[in-house]
Order: C-alpha cells, then sequence, then structure tokens
C-alpha cells in the first residue's frame, strides 16, 4: 500500500510539473489584461482561462500552492506568446507589465513638459505644474531651488497607464540626481547657478561644439557686469506672465520681470528650461574664450562668435541682410 501511496504522489507531482511548466497559448490575438490593485490569485486565474492565456484556473493556483510566498502585481499584462503557466505566474511576481516610453526632450520646460502629458493622456497639465512649482523633490540637493524647473532631467522614461504625475516627477528628479553626481565627480558646485546657466546654453544652441563656447559668453558677461541679453529668458519671462504671444516684442525687452536679461543683470533667478547632460557639462566646464557676442550665422545652423561689439555689429547687419532677402523671396 506504500509503495502505490507513493507512486501515485509521484504521479501526481509529475502531473502537477507538467501542468505549469507546459507552454499553452489558447487565444488568436494578442491578450492584454488589465489587473487591479487587490485582484486576488484566484480571480486573475479565472480571467487567464478566460482568456485563453492557461488551459484551466486550477494550474494558476497550483503555481501559488508552489510559491506561497510570491506577491503579484497588479497592472497591465500583455501576452503573445505561449507560455507555461510558471513563467506566467513569474510574470505577474516580477511585475513584468506593460509599458511606454515617454521622451521628454531637451530644452523642455515645465509649461511644454505639462502640455505633452496632458496630449498624450499621462497626467493633467494643471496637475502637473502643481508638482512641478513644489521645489520639495529637490531640495536636499539644490535648497535654494523655487520649483522643479531644470531638475526635470529630459530623457526617455517607461510609465505605464497607472504612473501618476508624482511618481513621473520623483523619476525625473531621480534621474536628474544620477547625471549631477556624475557630471559634478565628486566636486561641489552651485546646483541652482550651474543649472541656470546650463538652461541658457541649451535654448541657445542644439549644437554639440557651441555648448561649451555659449557658455562662455555668458560667463564672460557675467564676469564684467554686462547683461546677458539672452532671448529665450525673456520668452520665459513672457511665459511667466502668461503675455506670450509666439515672438517677442518691444514690450517683452522692456519687461521688468526678473527672468528678463534684457532689463536685469546676472542670471535670471532659476533655469527656463530642463538641459540635458552636455548643457550641464558646458556650464561646468565652460571654453575658454574672451567672447562677449554670438549670433546665428545668415546660413542657420551655428553662431557667429566676437569679442568685440564693431565686429558683432557687422555679423547682425549680414544676418538680418540675409533674413530679409529670404523674407522678399518668401513673398507670393
Amino acid at each position: 500500500m506504500r509503495r502505490l501511496i507513493s507512486a501515485l504522489l509521484g504521479v501526481g507531482l509529475a502531473l502537477g510539473g507538467w501542468a505549469v511548466m507546459s507552454p499553452y497559448k489558447g487565444f488568436t490575438a494578442p491578450v492584454s489584461l488589465d489587473i487591479t490593485r487587490g485582484t486576488g490569485t484566484r480571480a486573475i486565474a479565472q480571467q487567464l482561462e478566460n482568456r485563453g492565456v492557461i488551459r484551466y484556473a486550477w494550474q494558476f493556483l497550483l503555481a501559488r500552492v508552489l510559491q506561497p510566498s510570491a506577491k503579484l502585481q497588479a497592472g497591465q499584462y500583455d501576452f503573445t506568446e505561449p507560455a507555461s503557466v510558471f513563467e506566467i505566474f513569474q510574470k505577474f511576481e516580477k511585475g513584468d507589465v506593460h509599458f511606454e516610453e515617454l521622451t521628454i526632450k531637451e530644452g523642455s520646460n515645465v509649461f511644454d513638459i505639462a502640455e505633452q502629458l496632458e496630449n498624450q493622456g499621462v497626467a493633467k497639465a494643471q496637475e502637473f505644474l502643481k508638482l512641478a512649482g513644489d521645489p520639495g523633490f529637490i531640495a536636499d540637493l539644490a535648497p535654494s531651488a523655487k520649483t522643479l524647473e531644470g531638475y526635470l532631467f529630459p530623457s526617455t522614461y517607461r510609465i505605464t497607464k497607472d504612473t501618476t504625475a508624482e511618481q513621473l516627477v520623483k523619476q525625473m528628479t531621480g534621474e536628474f540626481r544620477k547625471q549631477w553626481q556624475i557630471l559634478t565627480a565628486g566636486a561641489k558646485p552651485d546646483p541652482q547657478a550651474t543649472v541656470t546657466l546650463a538652461s541658457l546654453v541649451e535654448k541657445e544652441t542644439g549644437v554639440p561644439e557651441e555648448r561649451p563656447l555659449i557658455a562662455s559668453v555668458f560667463t564672460n558677461r557675467l564676469s564684467k557686469g554686462m547683461m546677458l541679453q539672452c532671448d529665450p529668458t525673456t520668452i520665459y519671462a513672457a511665459l511667466l506672465d502668461n503675455r506670450y504671444k509666439g515672438k517677442l516684442y518691444r514690450s517683452d525687452l522692456n519687461n521688468a520681470n526678473p527672468y528678463n536679461t534684457y532689463k536685469n543683470t546676472g542670471l535670471p533667478p532659476g533655469p527656463i528650461a530642463n538641459p540635458g547632460a552636455a548643457a550641464l557639462k558646458a556650464a561646468l566646464h565652460p571654453a575658454e574664450s574672451d567672447f562677449l557676442f554670438f549670433v546665428a550665422k545668415p546660413e542657420g545652423g551655428t553662431h557667429h562668435f566676437s569679442a568685440k561689439v564693431g565686429e558683432h555689429e557687422r555679423a547682425v547687419a549680414e544676418y538680418r541682410r540675409a533674413q530679409a532677402t529670404q523674407n522678399a523671396k518668401d513673398k507670393p
């Protein structure tokens, strides 16, 4: 009798092992299951059986018996290929949920990001802007920061349908911390001043080799007490005042907003955008130059750098002539 019981147990274990280890696919089109928080093992098993992901619900329950301490995570799960019940159970244990990629471009400001998140259905713009206005997420690293502008690192993030605006903000500031640690390498520069300068560099050029030169122009002007006269800061001032109409007007240049560097000396009170690693590096290590001015070249894309005002004025005149010629060509 003992031998018979042992044999039956052996057969049962073998069948149980086959039940959870054998691949199965009972669906023809990809299956997506949305498992909400608090859903029990039995309910998950039944959904998997109903959608043809597993043959029988009891197989998933058997996998639970074999792994009683495993924690199954909520989320959206996608199934496209044959898989064993054991593999599926592991998928839930690891939280291998469906995700999408969210790419935040270098130089995006908080208003750009908020609009992007709302357009993509990730979060409400106002909800994100409220969070971005709370410097508490970065206060330990940058205690003088007034908002999170500049510290929402531009990168590609993996998000799920359950990712909240707060979770995304934590991801973005967390990535900033990581990049900052790499770039500073033990040094202790002033985060607020560095990130502010980097944001100006980011908005002025997308040409990699120009970034250190742009940074040098700004640092040279700062050292001489000259106004930075950086158009992107004036645009940001207009955005803050809810008056920006797509281009700068004389009234914008005369705006007393502290972010307007045509009216105020020194750096603006804070960053005007979220710079990437290259712009941060340029702000940390500006090129050595005597340049005080730059203007776009007529052919576009790059800038003409000058140390003397006369040379700069000639470059500006050349740029304006090229613009006038182009505008004349564009007229119907």
